[in-house]
């Protein structure tokens, strides 16, 4: 590690930081992970002391996260802490930044400058930043990390690198997505290229189709006001299952540099065939929950969807025909993020075995929360009979297998990886725009004349009933393996 690093996290009272980003420092601290010499500085408009911010801290880190904190390891960790109110709209907020910077830090130390706002600050942030010179890399290096939603469509997502661009190079530039962070989602690919058993057979001529599913059992909660502007598609698709997908189907790298990897990300984004705004009844159920208008700051008539199902084909040698179905919603059943890939049947059945749609079907489900595992369905015979059949199951459980706190905060891995200059977990500019270039046309079909219906489902269910049938178009049925 550098020898001096200083974290400046804007937007530092809010729930980002209180519940993901101190814990995960704290947690890098404890591992003697972070600089021999570092300091975190919190930046936002609340009028706290030194004090006040760690105290507020410590309380969140007891209460909200499953690390462990000393007494003293925490006393050491906090005298690194510090904060400062400020506006982020006020060019003397970040003078001030300036000039306590130069007043704390050794020469040459290193920054990473963490927006942990709301986006309509990013670039207020930024040109701040730049106006005052803290982005020049003349002195150490200086590192931007940007939260999602990265623009809300094409046009703004566009605009946003460009106007990022100016300021900064694209090494510096960080766009972050927590789901890449979870080991369970980083093993995706060591399952699929370091086993030889999978990959000769991860491909059209075996496999069926895929699901993707990631369900909370959570309503919006206290953010109605983005959410009712965001919904699902922006909230969730354009970014963290879009993100699965392609780790799912994209061709093996010649190294794990972070280009390479995602160059191939970036090809599968641009084999995938577009949902046109005309075909959207097709290819793409919406939904949301019954309530949801009556939650705090959502309009009253709103046309939000909570809940969506979409099938998509990807269109290169490998899965040429292959449906991959993605869902995702708010105050489903239970809370689970999931990936099935369902193969093929047996060509000739020998065997008696049962006449549904999955019968002697192998799986392959990627548990990625909760309950972290991965499950093989496989045939059986059943003992005492001629030729019965049953479907097993051979498991794999991370916390069996490595203990029970073995699965780090995604956000941990996430900021080491930034502080090591390690970008192969975060989202290049050509892959943002590239992704927004297939989820607008879906959004422009559904404020469309042919629309699917916005049908409302009952909360703690698996969403509406019309995303049953989207997949029995195919004869399919989604397929739940992961507990909650």
């Amino acid at each position: 590690m550098v020898d001096s690093t200083t974290y400046i996290i804007f937007g530092a009272s809010g729930d980002l930081s209180r519940r993901k980003l101190i814990p995960s420092l704290f947690n890098l601290f404890c591992k003697k992970r972070l600089a021999a010499d570092f300091q975190i500085i919190g930046i936002a408009g609340r009028s706290w002391s030194h004090e006040e911010f760690r105290r507020i801290s410590h309380e969140s880190l007891l209460e909200l996260s499953d690390v462990k904190a000393g007494d003293e390891e925490w006393n050491l960790f906090a005298s690194h802490l510090t904060y400062y109110s400020g506006d982020f709209n006020k060019p003397e907020t970040y003078q001030f930044i300036q000039a306590k910077l130069a007043e704390m830090e050794i020469p040459g130390s290193n920054h990473i400058y963490y927006l942990a706002t709301p986006p309509e600050y990013f670039l207020e942030i930024i040109t701040g930043l730049a106006n005052t010179d803290q982005l020049k890399e003349e002195n150490g290096w200086r590192r931007v990390v940007i939260e999602k939603p990265f623009g809300s469509d094409l046009q703004s997502a566009r605009a946003l690198n460009q106007s990022i661009h100016e300021v900064l190079d694209e090494h510096q530039v960080y766009r972050i997505d927590h789901y890449l962070g979870k080991e369970t989602v980083q093993n995706i690919l060591v399952a699929r290229f370091a086993n030889t058993i999978f990959e000769p057979i991860w491909n059209r001529n075996y496999i069926d189709s895929v699901q993707i599913t990631v369900a909370e059992t959570v309503g919006v909660e206290t953010r109605g006001k983005y959410y009712d502007k965001a919904g699902i598609v922006r909230d969730m698709f354009q970014n963290h299952l879009l993100q699965l997908l392609t780790l799912v189907a994209m061709e093996p790298t010649s190294s794990y540099k972070a280009d390479a990897l995602r160059d191939e990300k970036l090809k599968v984004i641009s084999a995938i065939r577009p949902i046109l705004a005309n075909e959207v009844d097709q290819h793409t159920v919406r939904g949301q929950y019954r309530g949801y208008t009556a939650e705090p700051n959502v309009v009253p008539d709103s046309q939000t969807a909570t809940y969506a199902a979409m099938r998509f084909f990807i269109d290169n040698w490998r899965w040429q025909g292959v449906p991959f179905y993605l869902r995702s919603g708010k105050k489903m059943a239970q809370k689970v993020s999931e990936i099935v890939i369902q193969f093929k049947t047996v060509p000739h059945r020998i065997f008696p075995m049962q006449n549904d749609f999955n019968a002697s079907s192998n799986l392959l489900t990627m548990c990625l929360q909760p309950n972290e595992s991965i499950h093989l369905r496989f045939e059986a015979k059943v003992p005492g009979t001629q030729a019965d059949t049953r479907s097993v199951d051979m498991d794999f459980n991370y916390r069996d297998e490595f203990g029970p706190n073995s699965l780090p905060d995604a956000y941990e891995r996430l900021l080491l990886d930034v502080s090591t200059g390690e970008a192969s977990l975060f989202t290049r500019a050509d892959q943002t725009e590239l992704s927004w270039q297939l989820f607008d046309p879906i959004l422009k079909g559904w404020e469309s004349s042919r629309a699917p219906t916005l049908s409302i489902y009952e909360p703690g269910t698996w969403g509406p009933d019309e995303s049953v049938r989207l997949l029995g178009q195919d004869q399919c049925e989604w397929i739940q393996i992961c507990g909650g």
